[in-house]
């Protein structure tokens, strides 16, 4: 069923109405459907002093939005040596500290390695790595899972730079974004940086205070502290304004795109246009792989290999519908409202990038509400 120009026109209404009545500063949504770019919209401005007009061509860091991208390219990278998802993380990496693990619990959040009991700052590497390797995990393979806020990055990276000798962020422009035209980076290189936006913290809201989430986000000790604190570093948004944070090309939050580029790579994830990723790479993020409570997020939450879907109650009917009303549905948001999916069901994939960040872990209703006019006559 194809997207109409109504659904569009009332994405529009509450992108507008975003800046009317809740504070948006500067962002972009896009639209895709079979192949083709429906809509490409920005408006606003880079920063509060209003300096920069934001355009469709704006640039503005997308945090954990950069999961799944970053999946594709460990997915790929195994690929080009004959491996898959099912390979044992340690064939790769002897020294990763969960036996019996294959690269589909790395990815889906299962191996127990949320939080890092040995310090290491999240822009050194290989302290990263020698902390990893010696982390007792915090949960029993098989038991469940617990969402990896900033490890996931080592976690994937160091798998890539072993199979390929190149740190993951130029892989995927090698093999994923340059082949696409993504304006989408994993290390963002010195002639791109003034068409970046600044970030500002969110406030938080009621709803956040009551959250068991946040309670636990903001209390000393907790293990969703921990998880959040682990590796340390770059933890103020303030840092993320800098240009050490974009060239860094951390693969769990490093990330810097337009919608557009966002909304295109899911296009390619699902399928609707030309992809350098295979078919055993889509079905790989597509493919469920856990759904459970989740130890970190304090919440229900479905992983594949490395994207997300709307949990299920037992009846099989969604419990969120940040991905739309398909099943199949996947993406990742980010920290502070940003969001991309795909939906291979109906052909369609949507991106939402901003600068005025919210604080909830899940995209608010400055996104969902777009989802919602997006699908509402399909």
């Amino acid at each position: 069923m194809a997207v109409s120009p109504s659904a569009l026109g009332k994405v529009i209404e509450v992108f507008e109405r975003n800046f009317r009545d809740r504070g948006e500063l500067g962002a972009s949504v896009s639209v895709w459907w079979q192949g083709t770019e429906l809509l490409s919209h920005g408006h606003g401005w880079c920063e509060r002093e209003m300096q920069r007009e934001w355009t469709e061509r704006t640039l503005v860091p997308v945090y954990s939005a950069t999961k799944v991208p970053a999946a594709a390219t460990l997915l790929m990278a195994l690929e080009s040596r004959g491996l898959d998802e099912e390979t044992p993380v340690a064939e790769v990496w002897p020294g990763f500290p969960v036996k019996g693990a294959g690269f589909h619990h790395l990815l889906s959040h299962q191996c127990g390695l949320p939080v890092l009991d040995h310090k290491a700052h999240v822009l050194e590497h290989d302290s990263v790595v020698e902390a990893i390797e010696s982390q007792i995990p915090a949960w029993a393979l098989g038991d469940g899972h617990g969402y990896h806020p900033r490890t996931f990055g080592a976690l994937v990276e160091e798998p890539v730079r072993r199979l390929t000798g190149m740190p993951l962020g130029e892989c995927w422009r090698k093999f994923i974004a340059e082949p696409l035209g993504l304006d989408f980076w994993i290390g963002l290189p010195e002639s791109e940086w003034p068409r970046v936006a600044r970030l500002y913290p969110g406030k938080a809201g009621k709803d956040d205070l009551a959250d068991a989430f946040y309670k636990q986000l903001t209390t000393s000790g907790t293990f969703t502290r921990r998880a959040f604190s682990s590796p340390r570093g770059l933890h103020a948004i303030h840092e993320m304004n800098e240009s050490r944070a974009w060239a860094a090309g951390l693969p769990a939050l490093g990330g810097i795109t337009t919608a557009s580029a966002l909304a295109k790579f899911y296009q390619a994830a699902i399928g609707s246009i030309r992809s350098p990723m295979s078919p055993s790479v889509l079905h790989a993020l597509a493919t469920l792989r856990s759904s459970a409570e989740d130890r970190v997020l304090l919440r229900p939450t479905a992983f594949t290999c490395g994207a997300q879907r709307d949990p299920l109650d037992p009846s099989g009917r969604k419990l969120r519908h940040i991905y739309g009303p398909s099943v199949s549905a996947f993406g990742h948001p980010g920290a502070g409202g940003s969001h991309g999916f795909g939906d291979p069901e109906t052909g369609v994939s949507f991106a939402y990038v901003m600068n005025q960040m919210d604080l909830s872990v899940m995209p608010g209703l400055k996104c969902v509400e777009m989802v919602e006019a997006l699908f509402s006559e399909m």
